[in-house]
């Protein structure tokens, strides 16, 4: 595997050509495998390789299986219904990596400055109270799915860049959140932009910050599927993140570089919209999908740094086992590593 350093990640990453660096795959022949996806915007590479045949070009048959929350579909891939996903680091994932159930291979959604990425937000009861930025989090409240979640992550490390006592508040669901923060039974909370602009534009919450200020270079979302296909098939493997980078690429072409101007700009968002914002008219869904526009890594290169601080958090805090390494976690034979 190759190491890279800044330039050269930001080189890799920031690049739009279709032309993956990924091993050439071993074409399967018309294989049936299960994606699991969130219907976000962050998923929207799985969504660009389905639509534009790039997962039929590597011999792969791909049916999507949808949830509503990051748990449920890593267990769906640790007990077989789902062969590859994509979800943020957490302490359940980490659990399951231990017990032999999963791998990481690769990277997916990053924190970088400079591109839109998630905000860090502030009750308006908060905010008049004098919480107008991250300083002010001393001795506030905030909000969480569970302990170990990617929230609670940053949440913690933000806090900690603050010196900051938080008391955190697990409300399980994003929606809890959501109204919990409107009505100023938490302090504050961090969210990816699409639903952290609308809210802010209502007045019922405020954005105070930039979670890529605290977390530089933060690995959001990874690439992972079930420990044996990552050991025993390979192919199909490849496969998935050949067609899977192809997507990313186009994605990031059309939605970051704007190499198509307005008008790629648009085609994306139709494509995005048929599995993003499916229950509003197009002409309501585009500015969500364009206001959750953040870059996903290209080739599926993975900030193997940004994940080992990341297994380092959850041991400091008690939520994983102390002896658990990066490689139990990672199989990192799949894709190039960055680490910065």
């Amino acid at each position: 595997m190759m190491t890279l350093n800044r330039r050269k990640a930001l080189i890799l990453m920031g690049g739009a050509a279709a032309a993956s660096t990924l091993a050439a795959p071993a074409l399967a022949s018309n294989k049936k495998i299960t994606v699991g996806a969130l219907r976000f915007t962050s998923h929207a590479g799985s969504f660009v390789a389905f639509e534009r045949e790039y997962f039929a070009q590597a011999g792969l048959d791909v049916e999507f299986k949808f949830f509503q929350a990051a748990q449920p579909m890593a267990v769906a891939i640790a007990s077989g219904d789902v062969d590859y996903a994509v979800t943020a680091v957490s302490g359940g994932l980490i659990s399951l990596a231990q017990k032999g159930a999963i791998k990481v291979i690769g990277g997916a959604l990053s924190e970088e400055k400079g591109i839109d990425g998630q905000k860090i937000l502030a009750s308006d009861a908060a905010f008049k109270a004098g919480l107008t930025s991250p300083a002010g989090l001393d001795g506030k409240t905030f909000g969480i799915s569970t302990a170990g979640s990617s929230f609670h992550y940053m949440g913690s490390k933000i806090a900690a860049a603050e010196g900051a006592d938080v008391s955190f508040k697990p409300l399980q669901k994003v929606g809890a959140i959501i109204g919990a923060l409107k009505s100023g039974q938490i302090d504050a909370w961090s969210i990816v932009p699409h639903i952290a602009k609308p809210l802010a534009g209502s007045g019922a919450v405020h954005i105070i910050g930039d979670v890529a200020d605290y977390i530089p270079n933060y690995q959001v979302t990874t690439v992972f599927t079930s420990a044996k296909n990552a050991a025993d098939e390979r192919g199909m493997t490849e496969g998935f993140l050949n067609g899977y980078s192809k997507g990313v690429a186009d994605y990031n072409a059309a939605m970051i570089a704007k190499s198509g101007g307005e008008d790629g700009v648009n085609e994306m968002v139709d494509l995005i919209h048929k599995y993003v914002y499916t229950d509003r008219p197009r002409d309501k869904a585009a500015p969500s999908i364009i206001n959750g526009t953040m870059r996903l890594n290209e080739n599926a290169a993975l900030n193997s740094a940004s994940i080992e601080d990341q297994l380092n958090w959850f041991q400091s805090e008690g939520l994983v086992d102390a002896d658990i390494t990066l490689d139990t976690l990672v199989d990192a034979s799949y894709v190039e590593t960055i680490k910065a």
